[in-house]
């Protein structure tokens, strides 16, 4: 496939801005601890794809040999539970709140409220729209909260948010190649954590858009918007979600050239850019828009950006 189709989008990189490594002023009492957390041993795993499968212009190929040192992962992504902790130790704000709005999936916000907006939306997805006051615990903006979704993925956080939390849990966030290794879970060239085959058996392995895109979710993986975050059978190496629910946050910025001509030892991406790499895709992704729920899928945003289907998960030195 090519082009790069807008499933994430971004705030304009003209006003986009990176805040500081934010080292809060306490660490979390579990600061250093591997509670949760999957080692992943040394080795070396087979990253990206060449199948057709693939989107070209996001340089998922070539196929190469990456040789990592043994690390730590957390085996579920940061929950709202988690993430409330983190603000309520730190008082931390998170990038949404300071510029007022983010980035909400049109069939989130809720129809009283939609009706009375004045609508803006990101450019060629009319579908995402820059809501005043959503962020974290208002995931779809007023009139919407987080009560019922303690145990779901944090969202509206920004690569950021997602520095500033790590700091505090004594952690940090993955590379893109430890990303990948961890979310292949041991198997070797396989599109999914759990095989090639999207349904096997005829059942749902990750939480992904069904029906037409973006009018009707049929919910037919038993999820709507987004899934707790210990939804599904783990992969080999005990990580959920890996594919779908929501995008994750790593590391790296995005070159569309390191993969070809990057160190194959521990790579930890091009030394600067405009955007940070996010990997797995989420509850919107669709194989008739953006099928990019696979191992070896990639895409973007600016480091400030903020949507209602991009959250993250830590890790650690071993």
């Amino acid at each position: 496939m090519h082009g790069k189709s807008c499933c994430s989008p971004s705030k304009q990189a003209g006003d986009s801005t990176e805040r500081p490594n934010t080292q809060p002023g306490i660490l979390s009492p579990m600061a250093g601890s591997h509670e949760a957390m999957s080692l992943i041993p040394a080795g070396s795993f087979m990253m990206g794809d060449d199948s057709e499968e693939i989107w070209l212009d996001d340089a998922e190929a070539p196929v190469r040999k990456i040789t990592l040192d043994a690390f730590y992962i957390d085996q579920c992504a940061v929950s709202n539970k988690d993430f409330e902790s983190f603000v309520e130790a730190t008082g931390y704000q998170t990038d949404a709140e300071r510029h007022g709005w983010s980035f909400v999936f049109y069939l989130q916000i809720p129809e009283s409220h939609f009706k009375r907006m004045t609508l803006e939306t990101a450019e060629g997805t009319e579908w995402w729209i820059k809501t005043p006051k959503a962020c974290w615990k208002r995931p779809g903006g007023p009139g919407t909260n987080i009560r019922q979704l303690m145990d779901h993925p944090v969202t509206h956080v920004s690569w950021n948010d997602a520095q500033a939390f790590a700091a505090w849990a004594g952690k940090r966030l993955p590379s893109e190649a430890e990303w990948e290794c961890a979310a292949r879970g041991g198997l070797v060239r396989k599109h999914f954590p759990w095989g090639d085959e999207l349904t096997p058996g005829g059942k749902h392995r990750c939480n992904i858009w069904q029906g037409q895109f973006p009018i009707e979710n049929t919910e037919e993986d038993g999820y709507l918007f987004t899934a707790p975050v210990k939804s599904f059978q783990p992969n080999g190496y005990q990580l959920y979600n890996t594919s779908g629910n929501v995008w994750e946050w790593c590391q790296d910025w995005y070159n569309l050239d390191f993969p070809v001509h990057g160190s194959r030892v521990n790579p930890t991406g091009p030394d600067q850019g405009s955007e940070r790499i996010i990997r797995g895709g989420s509850f919107l992704c669709h194989a008739s828009y953006c099928n990019r729920y696979r191992n070896s899928a990639r895409t973007s945003a600016t480091p400030d950006s903020s949507t209602s289907h991009m959250g993250f998960r830590c890790a650690m030195n071993a």
